[in-house]
């Protein structure tokens, strides 16, 4: 199942939602170096956190999936966003300095091409930040969040797919170590179950957050690429029948 950008809006406007949000915020802010003007993209739904890291960048493009949908950011100024196929994305090659993935890499058809785009729109040395569900984490077994959507990835996986595409895995964060109870005697205990967690059970936290570099000199086998996508809007009519038509009119009787 995929993540609508209404269901995902919808999620992180209730209190668990914000309270998820908070806790991606903290373990992100762990790896967040400042690049001085830097190129920003992030891909998936990253909004609530490109409100926050994104102050300082020089250009920052909010890039959602075709299949999830889209919506316009930042509020009150020329939208920033885009619909676009993740392994088609419409940058130069080295044209940014840092993407962060949320809500993109478990949904993503073919998670390593994914990535190799990612590899040529980074600028040499660029940065690659990703948040995933943890497939050892509560989270991903539970559907009424996001994080339950999708293919969760354990850290030898991420690892050995970052590789795959010419990654180097550098810096390691967790977040989400309170369960994902909507009820609110438990989401009252979220702050102390987080920093528990944080520090008894990590290897069970939601997510896991990796921050990853482009590596340069190593050769990657070549790919045939599929013939180009072309986006069509949902509205367009689907699926019109034209059987029996063969260009001619029907003559009756």
């Amino acid at each position: 199942m995929i993540s609508d950008i209404v269901d995902l809006k919808a999620f992180y406007a209730t209190l668990l939602g914000r309270f998820a949000e908070r806790s991606i915020s903290m373990a992100l802010s762990t790896l967040w170096s400042k690049l001085p003007e830097e190129r920003l993209m992030g891909l998936g739904y990253t909004l609530p956190w490109l409100d926050r890291f994104a102050t300082d960048a020089e250009r920052t493009f909010a890039f959602m999936p075709a299949r999830q949908g889209a919506v316009t950011w930042p509020a009150g100024k020329p939208s920033a966003t885009a619909l676009v196929l993740e392994d088609e994305l419409p940058l130069a090659d080295a044209a940014l300095d840092r993407v962060l993935l949320v809500h993109a890499l478990e949904h993503t058809e073919n998670p390593r091409q994914a990535l190799l785009e990612i590899w040529r729109v980074l600028a040499p040395g660029g940065r690659l930040v990703i948040v995933v569900p943890n497939r050892r984490g509560m989270w991903a077994r539970f559907e009424h969040t996001p994080f339950g959507t999708g293919r969760p990835y354990s850290r030898a996986q991420l690892v050995e797919l970052l590789r795959t595409a010419n990654f180097t895995p550098a810096r390691w964060a967790d977040a989400l170590h309170f369960p994902p109870a909507e009820r609110r005697w438990v989401m009252r205990f979220h702050r102390w179950l987080e920093h528990a967690g944080r520090r008894f059970w990590p290897l069970f936290a939601g997510v896991l957050v990796v921050e990853a570099e482009k590596r340069l000199y190593q050769g990657l086998p070549a790919m045939a690429r599929r013939s180009r996508r072309v986006l069509m809007p949902v509205f367009t009519p689907q699926g019109a029948t034209m059987g029996g038509w063969n260009g001619r009119k029907s003559t009756g009787g």
